[in-house]
C-alpha cells in the first residue's frame, strides 16, 4: 500500500516538472532559428580569428615538441592499422584504375623519356659498362700472365718482364677480330656499291681483290701500331708492348720486316712462336728478325735497360 502511494506521488511530480520546463522548452523551440542566424557567425568569425593569430603554428610546435606524430605513427603500426589501411587500399579498385590512368599517361611517359636520356644516367650506365670491361678485361691479362709461367720452358728464378705465349696470343686474337670486323664493314661497302653498278666480272679477280684487300688491311693495321706506338688494340687490352733497338717502337722498316716474319711464323701451325718458350727474352721467329721483344707494361723499364 505504501509502495502504491510512492509511485502515484513520482509521477505526479514528473507530470509538475515537465509542466513546468514546457514555457522554456517551447521558447527554445521558437528561437532555435533565430540563434543559429546569430551564434553560427558570431563562431565562424572568432574560428577565423585563431586562425589567423599564432594559434596554429603554437598548435604544431607543440605537436611537435610532444612527438605527437611520432607517438601517432607509432601507435598505428603497432596495432596494424596502418597495414591494414595500406593493404585495403592497394587492394581497391580505385587504386588499380588510378595507377593504370597515370603509367599510361604522357606526363609519365615524357618523365620517364628524360630521366631515361638525362646525362647523369648515361654517364652511369657508360661508367657501370666501362667498370664491367675493365674488371672483365683485368681477369683476362691476371690469368693469361699466369698461363705465360705455367708453361714457361725455362726454370726462371725472378719474374720476367717479356710476355709469354698466352698473352701474346689474345692479343693477336683481339687484333685479328678486328682487322676481320673492319674488312667486312669495306667489303660490305664496296659489295653495296658495286650492287648498283653491276656485279664484278670474272670471279677469280673477285678472289685476287679479296685476298689483296685482306692482305693490305692486315698489313696496314699492324705496321701502323707497331710504328706508332708499338702497341696494337689487342696489346692495349692486355697490357703489352713492343719494343725495338734502343728501347722505343720499331722504325717502319724494321715494322715491315716483323710482318713479314709473322705470316711466316703463322704458316707452319704457329711453329715460329715455338722459340718463345725456351727463349730467354720469350722471343719469337719475327722478333728474331726484327730485334725487338713484346715485354709486359709493367716491365718495360726493366726490359729496355737491358742490352
Amino acid at each position: 500500500m505504501a509502495s502504491t502511494e510512492d509511485e502515484h506521488r513520482s509521477r505526479l511530480a514528473s507530470t509538475a516538472g515537465r509542466l513546468a520546463f514546457f514555457p522554456a522548452r517551447a521558447a527554445v523551440r521558437a528561437s532555435r532559428e533565430q540563434l543559429d542566424d546569430v551564434l553560427v557567425p558570431e563562431l565562424v568569425r572568432l574560428l577565423d580569428r585563431a586562425l589567423a593569430g599564432p594559434l596554429p603554428e603554437e598548435v604544431v610546435r607543440a605537436a611537435v615538441r610532444h612527438n605527437v606524430a611520432e607517438r601517432v605513427a607509432s601507435e598505428l603500426v603497432a596495432t596494424g592499422a596502418l597495414d591494414r589501411a595500406v593493404e585495403q587500399a592497394l587492394a581497391s579498385p580505385h587504386s588499380s584504375r588510378l595507377t593504370e590512368q597515370v603509367l599510361k599517361s604522357e606526363q609519365m611517359r615524357t618523365a620517364i623519356r628524360e630521366v631515361v636520356e638525362s646525362p647523369e644516367v648515361r654517364t652511369a650506365l657508360a661508367r657501370q659498362t666501362t667498370g664491367l670491361a675493365e674488371e672483365l678485361v683485368g681477369e683476362v691479362r691476371v690469368r693469361a700472365v699466369a698461363l705465360d709461367e705455367r708453361i714457361d720452358r725455362r726454370d726462371r728464378v725472378a719474374t720476367t718482364p717479356y710476355a709469354g705465349v698466352a698473352t701474346r696470343a689474345l692479343a693477336l686474337a683481339a687484333d685479328a677480330g678486328i682487322v676481320l670486323l673492319i674488312f667486312l664493314t669495306v667489303a660490305a661497302l664496296v659489295g653495296l656499291v658495286s650492287s648498283l653498278v653491276g656485279d664484278l666480272r670474272p670471279q677469280w679477280l673477285v678472289g685476287v681483290l679479296l685476298g689483296s684487300g685482306w692482305a693490305l688491311l692486315a698489313g696496314g693495321y699492324f705496321l701502323m701500331f707497331w710504328t706508332g706506338t708499338g702497341q696494337t688494340p689487342g696489346m692495349r687490352l692486355l697490357h703489352l708492348r713492343l719494343i725495338g733497338r734502343g728501347g722505343r717502337p720499331p722504325s717502319l722498316g724494321w715494322s715491315l720486316l716483323r710482318a713479314v716474319g709473322t705470316v711466316i711464323a703463322i704458316i707452319p701451325i704457329f711453329a715460329g712462336y715455338l722459340p718463345v718458350l725456351f727463349d730467354d727474352r720469350r722471343r719469337g721467329l719475327p722478333d728474331f728478325l726484327a730485334g725487338t721483344v713484346v715485354v709486359y707494361e709493367d716491365g718495360q723499364a726493366t726490359a729496355a735497360s737491358r742490352p
